[in-house]
């Protein structure tokens, strides 16, 4: 096999959706204020009796049932979270015991944001070097459980879901050259740090880089995937402010393309974003099976990473 395809995708957020009035009850906040700043509308609230394994594994599932696979047809799992509560096991071994998957490889990485495409990266890998055959990709992530509720300049940005990919080997390569990196010296521009661990950020100094650094980045890798901006037939950026995804897809050159806006209804979650945002896409048929598009998280550390996908 000369490459490695996304399968399938699937996605899950729970039940609970708290909405800007809900937070206009609990902060000096409105829904005016949230919409005209992030362009928020809702977002998904776990509750105490759902860790993030639990929306890993319903995502996966629904990933592996759109492939028409089994767990015992997994060789790797890989998850990327910056919230597990546990540091043993992994959130990638609970995924595993949950689904009932044998034998499998199970990783965790925490690149926050831009978690989801260095694991798919890292899944793109492994399978074209021969060390497995199929993988479940995750990112998930309960932003509620990091973030201080009484913050109006955070609290009003997160919700928590998952969204999961099966990457298997194909004939021809359906997952371009990532295009990875980071900013060491804006680490601290994104956190979540301390005890208990909360969730923090430089709101203008990220939103002043990924506007003006960011698009120059994203379109090398297209170029990496041999195709130009204007050929994508979507574009997938980490859902973290409306006002942010809306220029930076514009500043790639992606004319063309139709631009995920999941962060209107799900709100920031973190690794959880891209999947869950392609995941609707494809539920919706916003894109068709092969169509190229581009995946690009940024975020905490501050890192990147973006490749052009097939569509499944």
């Amino acid at each position: 096999m000369n490459g490695s395809r996304i399968a399938a995708v699937g996605h899950y957020q729970p039940a609970k959706v708290l909405t800007n009035e809900d937070l206009a009850g609990m902060v000096d906040t409105s829904d005016e204020w949230i919409r005209s700043r992030v362009g928020i509308t809702t977002r998904h609230i776990a509750g105490p009796d759902e860790p993030v394994d639990e929306l890993a594994a319903h995502a996966a599932a629904k990933a592996l049932a759109a492939a028409g696979l089994t767990p015992a047809d997994i060789d790797l799992v890989l998850v990327a979270t910056s919230t597990a509560v546990d540091r043993s096991p992994n959130t990638a071994a609970r995924v595993a015991s949950r689904l009932g998957v044998p034998r499998a490889a199970t990783m965790d990485l925490n690149v926050v944001c831009a978690g989801f495409t260095h694991a798919l990266a890292t899944a793109d890998h492994a399978v074209r070097a021969g060390g497995a055959s199929r993988a479940l990709v995750i990112g998930a992530d309960k932003m509620s459980d990091v973030t201080d509720w009484s913050d109006r300049t955070t609290c009003v940005l997160v919700g928590d879901g998952a969204g999961a990919a099966v990457v298997e080997a194909a004939d021809e390569p359906g997952i371009g050259p990532v295009l990875w990196g980071s900013v060491p010296e804006m680490g601290n521009a994104v956190r979540i740090e301390g005890t208990p661990p909360r969730f923090a950020q430089e709101g203008q100094s990220v939103y002043r880089w990924a506007t003006t650094q960011l698009p120059p980045i994203a379109r090398r890798a297209c170029e990496r995937a041999g195709l130009e901006p204007a050929d994508l037939a979507a574009v997938v950026l980490h859902q973290a402010n409306l006002r942010i995804i809306e220029p930076l897809a514009e500043k790639i050159g992606a004319v063309n393309a139709v631009v995920a806006r999941d962060v209107t209804e799900s709100g920031n979650t973190s690794a959880a974003s891209i999947p869950l945002a392609l995941s609707k896409l494809v539920e919706r048929g916003a894109v068709a099976t092969g169509d190229p598009v581009l995946l690009f998280g940024f975020g905490g550390n501050l890192s990147y990473a973006g490749q052009v996908v097939r569509c499944p």
